[in-house]
C-alpha cells in the first residue's frame, strides 16, 4: 500500500507546484500589464502568460524576459508615433549678431538677419548713414512688418540700429566734404572704430559678424574704362571694409564666433557688364576670406566664411543695370530650376541664403572656415549655357 501511495503523493505535489507557479506567473503578468500604457497590449501580455504557462516549467525566466521586451517595444513604438522626430536644430539663443549693410528689407543682409533671429540670435544692425533716417522711419511706421514675420509668426526684433560708413576707419579719415554733407548731419560715431566702440559700450561683445555691403561708383563701366579712383573705391567699400570691420570687432568677439560675407561668381568667372572693379573686389574678398580664416582662427578662434549667392533684384543690384537679365540667365541655366518670384524676382530665395548663413554661424559648422559656400542653385558648376543654339544642334537634354 505504501508503494502504491507514492505516485499519488507525487502527483498531488506536482499539481500543487503547478498551481502555485501558475498563480505566481499570473501575478507577474498583472504587474507587466500595469506597466504598459496600451490596453490592448495588456490583454495580449496576460493571455500570452496563460497560454504559455506549461512552458514556464522548463524556461520560465526566458519567457518572462521575452514578454517584457514585447511590452517595452510596443510602448516605445507608441510613444514615437506621437512625439516629434529628433533633429539637429540651429540654436543661436544667447548669441548676438551684428549685420553691417542693411538699409531696406529686400536684400540678402535682411534675409540673413531674419534667419539668425529665427534661430534665436539677438540682432544689431549697421546702416549706411545717408539711408539711416529712411530705414528707421520705415521700421517705426511698420512698413517692414510683413517681411519681419518669422516662421513662428512673431516679428523679427532689431535691438538697435547704428549709423555706419565702413569706408572710413576713424574720424581722422573723414574728408571735409563728407563732414559737412547734409546727408550725414545729425549722425555721429559712424566710422568703423567709433561704431565698434559704441557696440562695446552698449553690449560688451558680439558672437556673429555679417558683412553685407558693397559699392562700386563705376560699376556700369567696363574694366578698361574704369578710373583709378573708381577701382580703388570699389575695393575699399566692397572688400577692405570687411577687413576693417573684422579687425576692430575681433577684440570684442567671443571665442567660437563666426563672420560671414557675401560674394559673387564674378570673382571667379567673367560676367560682362559687372565692371568698375567690382569683380576684382569680390575676388579680393574671397582671397581675404582664406587668409583671415587662418589669422582670426589661430589668434581668436573665430571662423571666417563667405557665401557666393545667386543674383537678387535688390535695390543695390539695380545699379548694375542688367540684373533682370542675369536672373533670367540663372533661372534658365542653373541645375536647379525655380520659377521667378513675381514680388521679389529672384532666382534663388533670399531666405535660402539667410538659412545658409545661419548654418555657418551655428555650432553645426564649427569645423568650417575659409570656405566659399555657393548658394546659387548650382549655377557655379556650369561651363556652358543650356539655352545656347549650339547645344540645340547637339540634341542636349533640357529640362522642360
Amino acid at each position: 500500500m505504501a508503494a502504491a501511495a507514492t505516485p499519488t503523493v507525487g502527483l498531488t505535489t506536482a499539481r500543487t507546484f503547478i498551481s502555485s507557479l501558475h498563480k505566481t506567473l499570473m501575478s507577474r503578468a498583472a504587474i507587466l500589464s500595469t506597466e504598459s500604457k496600451d490596453a490592448s497590449m495588456t490583454r495580449l501580455a496576460s493571455s500570452s502568460h496563460i497560454s504559455l504557462s506549461h512552458s514556464f516549467l522548463q524556461k520560465p525566466n526566458s519567457v518572462i524576459l521575452k514578454s517584457k521586451r514585447v511590452v517595452a517595444t510596443k510602448a516605445v513604438s507608441s510613444e514615437n508615433e506621437t512625439s516629434a522626430l529628433p533633429g539637429l536644430p540651429i540654436d543661436l539663443r544667447g548669441k548676438r549678431a551684428f549685420i553691417a549693410g542693411i538699409a531696406d528689407d529686400n536684400g540678402y543682409g535682411w534675409a540673413i538677419a531674419k534667419s539668425l533671429a529665427a534661430a534665436g540670435a539677438e540682432i544689431l544692425v549697421g546702416t549706411w548713414v545717408p539711408a539711416l533716417n529712411i530705414f528707421e522711419s520705415s521700421l517705426r511706421r511698420g512698413k517692414f512688418d510683413e517681411s519681419r514675420v518669422l516662421p513662428d509668426g512673431s516679428l523679427m526684433e532689431i535691438t538697435k540700429v547704428y549709423p555706419m560708413d565702413a569706408v572710413f576707419d576713424g574720424p581722422e579719415d573723414v574728408p571735409e566734404d563728407i563732414k559737412t554733407n547734409k546727408r550725414y548731419a545729425g549722425s555721429s560715431n559712424w566710422t568703423v572704430k567709433e561704431l565698434v566702440e559704441s557696440v562695446k559700450q552698449d553690449f560688451g561683445s558680439i558672437d556673429i559678424l555679417v558683412h553685407s555691403l558693397a559699392n562700386g561708383p563705376e560699376v556700369a563701366k567696363p574694366l578698361l574704362e574704369t578710373s583709378r579712383f573708381g577701382y580703388l573705391a570699389a575695393i575699399s567699400a566692397s572688400s577692405y571694409s570687411f577687413i576693417s570691420l573684422l579687425q576692430n570687432f575681433l577684440p570684442i568677439m567671443n571665442p567660437g564666433g563666426a563672420t560671414i560675407s557675401l560674394t559673387y561668381i564674378a570673382a571667379e568667372r567673367t560676367i560682362p557688364g559687372y565692371g568698375g572693379g567690382m569683380s576684382s573686389a569680390k575676388a579680393a574678398l574671397e582671397s581675404d576670406t582664406r587668409v583671415l580664416a587662418f589669422e582670426a582662427g589661430r589668434k581668436h578662434k573665430i571662423r571666417v566664411n563667405t557665401i557666393s549667392a545667386g543674383p537678387l533684384r535688390s535695390r543695390a543690384a539695380k545699379a548694375i543695370g542688367f540684373i533682370d537679365m542675369m536672373i533670367e540667365y540663372s533661372t534658365t541655366n542653373a541645375p536647379l530650376l525655380k520659377e521667378l518670384s513675381a514680388a521679389l524676382c529672384y532666382v534663388n530665395s533670399a531666405e535660402e541664403v539667410g538659412n545658409a548663413a545661419a548654418f555657418l554661424a551655428s555650432p553645426l559648422a564649427s569645423a568650417i572656415t575659409g570656405t566659399v559656400l555657393y548658394v546659387d542653385n548650382g549655377l557655379n558648376g556650369m561651363a556652358v549655357s543650356t539655352d545656347s543654339p549650339i547645344l540645340e544642334k547637339l540634341h542636349a537634354a533640357k529640362e522642360k
